[in-house]
């Protein structure tokens, strides 16, 4: 296989004066198959047909195996997660540029940190659906994607998460409060989904924040923040920032990139 590792669709946004964060795209394309083969390798014919015949591909007696053997699912969660990991760190290094920041990133403990600032560092990125056909022989030239995040903070630490997909009824009614189930249910349905996303979006930042456990992260009771959050999915603006009078926090939504983040 011959992966090209690529970062596109960047955006950098600025929250307050002492926090920043930047969202892309991450992806792979796994070019391996006859087709993508051929095409690489006409082109270096081509390119050195001052020192070469140039043959055509009908002419020459190519062998070729396509392995039997499919990609496994755990195959291809473990190359995401490498691209994963490779996305949200590459995506921080470009942050660092932009912000004329030379310094490295501590990975010892939680929160992150870097090196020297001591800026506070969090990460965010997407799943990637597996839609690898196991019944074909050209399945191997397909593109891994996910969505990266990455926020830094001078003071305190933060949380950022970024989602591309809703939020299934049946996780709400498993992880959320009673309170907020029962808010989410009185709201209209074109509302629900929103509401309902935004709410695991901020329930996910704040777990990386105090550093909670999952099922005591999910477990807290946000609908006091419903309200705000309905007002804000109602503005036409790329940053939307409402403030956590409870928590003391700021929340910034980025509709166009799916991202939340509390500082």
């Amino acid at each position: 296989m011959m992966p090209t590792f690529s970062l596109t669709h960047l955006h950098y946004t600025q929250l307050g004066s002492t926090t920043w964060c930047a969202t892309a795209q991450v992806g792979e394309a796994l070019c391996s198959n006859f087709e993508a083969l051929k095409e690489k390798t006409s082109w270096l014919l081509i390119t050195y047909t001052p020192f070469m015949k140039l043959y055509a591909f009908k002419d020459l007696d190519w062998q070729y195996y396509g392995s039997s053997v499919p990609f496994s699912a755990r195959k291809i969660a473990q190359r995401q997660r490498q691209l994963q990991r490779r996305g949200v760190r590459l995506l921080l290094q470009r942050l660092l540029k932009k912000l004329e920041i030379k310094d490295t990133l501590d990975e010892s403990n939680f929160p992150y940190r870097l090196v020297g600032s001591r800026y506070y560092v969090c990460f965010s990125h997407t799943g990637v659906s597996n839609n690898i056909s196991k019944s074909s022989d050209q399945t191997v030239n397909r593109q891994l994607k996910s969505n990266v995040a990455v926020t830094i903070s001078r003071h305190r630490p933060t949380g950022i998460d970024i989602e591309n997909s809703n939020i299934a009824w049946r996780v709400v009614q498993r992880y959320y409060s009673d309170n907020e189930i029962a808010t989410i249910q009185s709201l209209p349905a074109i509302q629900r989904h929103n509401i309902a996303k935004l709410l695991w979006q901020i329930k996910e930042s704040f777990i990386k924040i105090h550093q909670y456990t999952l099922a005591q992260g999910l477990g807290k009771d946000y609908a006091y923040l419903v309200a705000n959050l309905i007002n804000s999915v109602k503005q036409q603006s790329n940053v939307i920032v409402i403030a956590d009078n409870q928590s003391h926090y700021h929340i910034a939504i980025l509709p166009i990139q799916q991202t939340v983040v509390v500082f």
